[in-house]
């Protein structure tokens, strides 16, 4: 007599058999996958790693969820997990001693990042899809969160998969150093100075395809520096190691340092604040940019 579940199967046509075979070899593939993280990241013991797949195996459920339910990870772990096997970077609360203000590597799930990463795509849209490489991220007055926008802007585009370096060209007050946990070393002043070469970009370990460019020695005469034509051949070679470099600038109302940094790259970001930045100022701004031959992309309203 025909068993009814061979009956079931062989009325399968060959390619949905195979089908559901390969569903469940890559379902498993990925629970394995999951638990090996978890067992290097120090998560689950061999011990714990067996009773997860026990009641994975009697419930039907996922590793993760099995994981969870048992009390032997968290729901942020198995967010860590999940991060890794689609490659996409970001730190637990107190990694890699970044700033707590990063909310991209901290946060990558909140509304703050899903508003970076709408401008992200409109930057893509309109900017870097055009073959530019290069854009200044321009706060208009002091304390408008230039800074720490940039650097939250530079962590979602390395997050996906460009190769992005953050150049802080602020030679008056940087802050791309401390934010990043860099350690005191030579930057941009010091290689505009012929002191340092492209040796100076520091790798962010957290992320494979971000780096820093810090801002080095604070000299006495930032703009001049920055005027000099070797400030548009090293552009030039930035572009030519790095799929996206952001400008950290010092503030507009600081300076032209601005004008001169969003002229070389082409085009410029304002950033602005709310109930803080003047439309006089913005407006000005925008002007100013575009007289130096600079295009202005738009621009951006800070809240805090």
């Amino acid at each position: 007599m025909n068993s009814p579940i061979l009956n079931t199967i062989s009325a399968r046509r060959p390619d949905e058999a195979s089908a559901e075979v390969l569903a469940d070899t890559a379902a498993e593939s990925h629970d394995t996958r999951m638990g090996a993280l978890l067992s290097d990241s120090g998560k689950l013991t061999p011990e714990d790693f067996e009773r997860v797949l026990r009641m994975q195996k009697e419930t039907g459920i996922r590793f993760g969820e099995a994981a969870v339910r048992l009390g032997l990870a968290s729901d942020d772990d198995i967010q860590q997990v999940l991060a890794r096997q689609f490659a996409y970077p970001y730190l637990q609360k107190g990694q890699a001693g970044l700033s707590p203000k990063l909310v991209a590597a901290y946060q990558p799930f909140s509304p703050q990042v899903e508003a970076l990463r709408a401008i992200r795509s409109q930057l893509m849209l309109r900017w870097f899809a055009r073959g530019r490489r290069a854009l200044a991220v321009v706060g208009v007055d002091q304390d408008d969160g230039a800074a720490l926008f940039a650097a939250n802007l530079a962590i979602v585009f390395s997050q996906l998969g460009e190769q992005t370096l953050l150049v802080d060209a602020n030679l008056r007050a940087p802050r791309q150093q401390d934010a990043f946990a860099l350690r005191p070393r030579q930057g941009l002043s010091d290689l505009l100075a012929g002191r340092a070469g492209l040796d100076a970009i520091a790798r962010v370990p957290a992320f494979a395809d971000l780096a820093v460019l810090p801002a080095g020695t604070l000299p006495p005469n930032p703009q001049e520096l920055l005027a000099r034509e070797g400030f548009r051949s090293l552009n030039t070679q930035l572009e030519g190691h790095f799929d996206v470099v952001l400008y950290d600038v010092a503030p507009f109302q600081v300076g032209v340092d601005a004008i001169v940094v969003a002229g070389r790259a082409g085009g410029a970001l304002l950033v602005t604040r709310k109930n803080h930045t003047r439309i006089a100022h913005i407006g000005r701004a925008a002007e100013q940019l575009r007289d130096a031959g600079c295009e202005v992309l738009g621009s951006v309203v800070m809240e805090f």
